[in-house]
């Protein structure tokens, strides 16, 4: 029990590192939180024009939590010795990992408000139960590109996850690891999953609007009324 207390809060505090707003100050950026969407992932990063710190906010955000459950799986196994059995051990990365996820999602440096952790889920699946993870990041590029709607791949990624978990007949703590790491997902996307169902969701490309752009329809000024033609005279008799 104690080897899973400590990677829960080991891989929470290595989670909760928000790289897109150090990166960004560190670059003279500003607060990330203020440009954009105000989150602090990669595609926010993106809006800055800065396609290396977007790239380098990506690969350090899926990294994070994939560290987290190798590190902690690595760790309980050394310091457990013979007492403690691979299985065990695993177990403790996975709780590492879902702690990193759920870090990056609600960091306590940042007031609980962090991202939407759609790179820190992939990169905590490709760590443990990498035939899930991937699964999902081939459904995440199929419906990218059909569709053009991050939002809804990552929606349709996380749902097949713990599907391929449970039919695929991985263990009972992968299958309940991917379902909460699912539920997370679907619940930070929950203003997304309503702009879906709106049809306000813009798409990969689209210009940025904000969300009173995009709850609130135009006002359409009314027409000037057209001057009244002039009455034509009348022929003499």
């Amino acid at each position: 029990m104690l080897f899973f207390v400590l990677a829960g809060v080991g891989g929470y505090l290595l989670g909760s590192i928000p790289f897109g707003l150090v990166l960004t100050r560190a670059a003279g950026l500003g607060d990330i939180r203020d440009i954009g969407s105000g989150n602090i992932g990669a595609t926010n990063v993106l809006r800055t024009g800065r396609k290396d710190l977007a790239l380098a906010t990506l690969l350090l955000d899926a990294g994070k939590a994939g560290l987290a459950l190798l590190i902690f799986k690595a760790l309980t196994a050394w310091l457990g010795g013979a007492a403690v059995n691979e299985n065990t051990a695993y177990q403790a990365g996975l709780i590492a990992g879902a702690a990193a996820f759920i870090g990056h999602c609600y960091p306590v440096w940042l007031k609980f408000k962090g991202g939407k952790g759609v790179a820190t889920f992939f990169g905590v699946l490709f760590a443990g139960p990498w035939p899930v993870g991937i699964i999902a990041g081939v459904t995440w590029l199929a419906v990218a590109t059909m569709f053009r709607m991050s939002s809804l791949a990552a929606l349709c990624a996380a749902a097949i996850a713990p599907l391929m978990a449970l039919v695929a007949g991985f263990s009972w703590e992968e299958i309940v690891f991917t379902l909460v790491l699912a539920a997370l997902i679907f619940w930070r996307h929950r203003a997304n999953i309503a702009r879906l169902r709106a049809g306000t969701e813009p798409r990969i490309g689209d210009k940025k609007k904000s969300e009173s752009e995009l709850e609130t329809p135009a006002v359409v000024a009314p027409a000037a009324p057209e001057p009244m033609a002039a009455a034509e005279p009348k022929p003499e008799a």
